[in-house]
């Protein structure tokens, strides 16, 4: 077992820009990229070992020749890989949408529902983003508005800041606004119910696709509770900063401000999931050494032992 760099499936949705090519480095023919998906085993776009002697394999599939062990002990309650990790560039707004959790979702969809989290990386002066509702409303007057299009007239617009938090958990009504460059950490799930999409039409000419009447079912028609502040307080040491950005029964994610060296162990509870932001840095571990720069992502299998990361750098560390 080693760390192991990952190349992403890149998406290319109407709505994405192309930050994710000329800042984060990703390397793709499409001309714009809404969204790399950094760490994935979804079907629909699953990551690419990009280095050593497993270079050129699905994650999927190192994942299933190796077996569960290397995810750790603590996935072993998850049926499926637990989680999905994305960069997502919006230069224009997406759609108005939610996700149902785990149990409707698996009735209805057969797949996990969606519970993720967004780390703003960086986004425009005055950029927003829906969260939630202002007030809560009833089921009646939530479909009024979704047929008279005047749902946003009750939608929560909330001021985004580079390294804000947002928990979303499954059944919160949300859209991520133009302008905002985001990390999400999400469970597995690509399920999404589109509720409202300002009247755009797809690549065939016609109108998106909306999913008014599952949406209705699931979303929460009140106003969000948590705060989109770090669960944690930063702990400082000379080699760097850490912060509990939010933990849940899907995910743990830290917020690393690499100033010299720090020492991680991905002991048998857990593989380290690490998503560089900005600079760059150098991993060791036993055996050898890899690069990290901006916009890469490494997987460290769970009973890799410890590794050292040396550099200036700002990134993500998730962990099960």
């Amino acid at each position: 077992m080693y760390p192991m760099k990952l190349t992403p499936a890149c998406k290319d949705y109407l709505w994405g820009g192309t930050r994710l090519k000329t800042e984060f480095g990703k390397v793709t023919d499409l001309s714009k990229v809404a969204e790399s998906w950094e760490l994935s085993c979804h079907k629909d776009g699953p990551s690419t070992i990009a280095n050593g002697p497993e270079a050129g394999k699905l994650l999927t599939d190192y994942i299933e020749e190796k077996g569960k062990a290397v995810l750790g002990t603590h996935c072993e309650k998850f049926e499926y890989f637990p989680i999905l990790i994305k960069l997502i560039d919006a230069k224009d707004n997406l759609s108005v949408q939610v996700h149902p959790d785990n149990d409707y979702a698996l009735r209805v969809e057969g797949e996990y529902g969606k519970t993720e989290m967004w780390y703003i990386v960086d986004c425009e002066p005055g950029a927003q983003l829906l969260y939630g509702f202002k007030n809560e409303i009833s089921t009646e007057e939530f479909r009024r508005r979704i047929a008279d299009n005047t749902l946003l007239e009750v939608t929560n617009s909330v001021p985004v800041h580079k390294g804000d938090v947002f928990f979303i958990d499954a059944g919160t009504l949300h859209a991520i606004g133009k302008g905002i460059l985001i990390a999400e950490i999400q469970q597995n799930s690509n399920t999404t119910y589109r509720i409202y999409d300002y009247g755009r039409v797809g690549a065939d000419g016609k109108p998106r696709q909306l999913h008014v009447d599952k949406a209705v079912e699931v979303t929460r028609l009140q106003p969000p509770t948590r705060s989109t502040r770090p669960q944690g307080e930063t702990q400082h040491s000379q080699g760097g900063d850490q912060t509990l950005l939010a933990s849940c029964d899907y995910f743990t994610v830290n917020h690393v401000e690499l100033k010299d060296a720090l020492t991680f162990t991905a002991d048998e509870t857990s593989f380290h999931s690490l998503l560089c932001l900005e600079g760059s840095a150098t991993l060791q571990y036993e055996g050898g050494e890899l690069s990290l720069g901006k916009g890469e992502s490494v997987f460290v299998p769970a009973n890799t032992g410890s590794y050292t990361l040396r550099g200036a750098c700002d990134l993500l560390l998730t962990t099960i």
